[in-house]
């Protein structure tokens, strides 16, 4: 299919299969009409049997219906909700502290990775709660205390 662009994508890469929707009418013994999204208006909506697949069900599709607060220009900030996960970065001179923070209206598998420091100072309820592991702690506040001191190294010092 060299040169043929299907769904915004050339070539090899091209999608075969762009997702799920819902079947409108059985037209006839092997046709179906689609309720396709505005995206796909120029796409002819019923499909041959052939070209189409089974939907396998997952939990993981599954919308929830609880819509967050929106301000009055219609945003809504995103807040840190739970600490999944911890990764310390070692760098040259001075160790980076990541978190996998779990955001507010997001679920488990949409959490990010912030730095801890910039997120402590931003929310210092999240490192309050239960389950907050006091070892960890500890261990931050030995390592924020150090600076790494940047040295001149080489064979021309002053």
């Amino acid at each position: 299919m060299k040169g043929v662009l299907r769904f915004g994508k050339k070539g090899k890469l091209s999608p075969r299969h762009i997702g799920s929707y819902e079947i409108l009418a059985r037209i006839g013994p092997v046709a179906y009409r689609l309720a396709l999204p505005p995206s796909l208006v120029g796409v002819h909506d019923v499909f041959h049997v052939s070209i189409l697949r089974k939907y396998i069900v997952d939990l993981a599709h599954v919308l929830t219906q609880e819509l967050p607060e929106l301000s009055e220009d219609l945003t809504y900030v995103e807040e840190p909700v739970k600490i999944l996960e911890r990764n310390e970065q070692n760098l040259r001179n001075h160790v980076v502290s990541y978190i996998k923070v779990r955001l507010r209206n997001h679920s488990d598998e949409e959490a990010s990775w912030e730095r801890e420091s910039e997120t402590r100072a931003m929310h210092p309820h999240l490192f309050n709660m239960i389950g907050f592991d006091p070892a960890l702690e500890v261990h931050y506040q030995t390592a924020i205390g150090t600076e790494p001191a940047i040295e001149s190294v080489g064979p021309y010092q002053d």
